[in-house]
């Protein structure tokens, strides 16, 4: 990285929105995760292409991250630059349209907040999102879902940004949404800002169903620790807890990562876990889970860092 990096990053985004070795456990819901070289809050679509334009004519590389939670990083950090949304990325604006509520939402919003404020315009549908502790972006760019709902569902368009720094608004069709993955993923797009379209019906009704998944998570998920979420991928025709539960896995720990005895689809960092904790039981898993019923579990996680022969 040339030394006049900080330099020219600064004259995209002011330096106080620029953090040197920043610790990114403190960014991501494993609270797992060494330092980034850069951690850079933008607070406008301008800004972030300025910085990926930046990044991209230095050879630097960059993670775009919203709330951290499908995302495990190495203990030894991250070589590059970590960007992080603010500002005007973040928060709702919604409009009535009849029987249809539509919505638009900046990448950075939390998808908890954003499932709340919908609620409380009457859109219906979206109540599953309300335990979903991630972004408005990353939600779009994993499809994210949960008790039978997801973000397809809902979605009309997005305004995306290229890895060459363009600007663009896509149809939800032309995102190809699938189960847990996207267009976005294989064409290196960043969603900026998504539009939504819900039914209406009466407020109470869809706060009472927030309220019975809320309490259905805290029963079924293990809530009190940190985790990643969903660690693995659903196999087609299996569900990988039940699978990870039945090989006998649950409470399995490496370090100070552990199989959750209350749902054994989650990792969780019992204390003091490392990000090769995580990786190492990971794979642990998997392994035991294809010698005993021959199906490959995949990672829903993202890696990010370098992880090497070990953190």
């Amino acid at each position: 990285m040339k030394q006049d990096f900080f330099g020219r990053l600064s004259e995209v985004v002011s330096c106080g929105q620029i953090k040197r070795e920043e610790l990114l456990s403190r960014h991501t819901t494993f609270r797992i995760g060494g330092p980034a070289d850069f951690f850079v809050e933008v607070k406008s679509a301008a800004e972030a292409a300025g910085v990926l334009a930046l990044c991209r004519e230095e050879g630097v590389p960059y993670l775009l991250i919203g709330s951290g939670s499908n995302l495990l990083v190495s203990d030894r950090g991250y070589r590059g630059v970590v960007i992080k949304f603010s500002g005007e990325l973040c928060g709702a604006e919604f409009e009535e349209d009849g029987d249809i509520l539509r919505a638009r939402a900046g990448a950075g919003t939390p998808l908890a907040q954003f499932a709340r404020e919908i609620a409380a315009h009457g859109g219906a549908g979206f109540e599953f999102a309300a335990g979903i502790p991630g972004s408005v972006g990353g939600g779009v760019y994993m499809n994210a879902g949960a008790y039978g709902g997801e973000i397809r569902d809902f979605l009309t368009g997005a305004r995306v940004l290229s890895a060459d720094g363009a600007l663009a608004y896509k149809t939800a069709e032309e995102l190809e949404l699938g189960y847990r993955s996207s267009r976005l993923q294989r064409e290196e797009w960043y969603v900026l800002e998504a539009e939504f379209a819900f039914s209406r019906t009466e407020p109470e009704s869809i706060r009472r169903k927030i309220e019975e998944l809320a309490k259905m998570r805290m029963q079924r998920q293990p809530l009190e620790y940190p985790s990643a979420g969903s660690t693995f991928k659903r196999p087609e025709g299996y569900f990988a807890g039940k699978l990870i539960m039945e090989t006998g896995l649950a409470g399995l720990r490496v370090g100070g990562a552990e199989v959750s005895e209350k749902h054994c689809g989650f990792l969780i960092n019992r204390g003091g876990a490392t990000a090769w904790d995580v990786l190492r039981l990971a794979s642990q898993v998997q392994n035991a889970v294809q010698e005993k019923f021959g199906v490959v579990l995949e990672l829903e996680i993202r890696l990010a860092g370098d992880f090497g022969t070990g953190n």
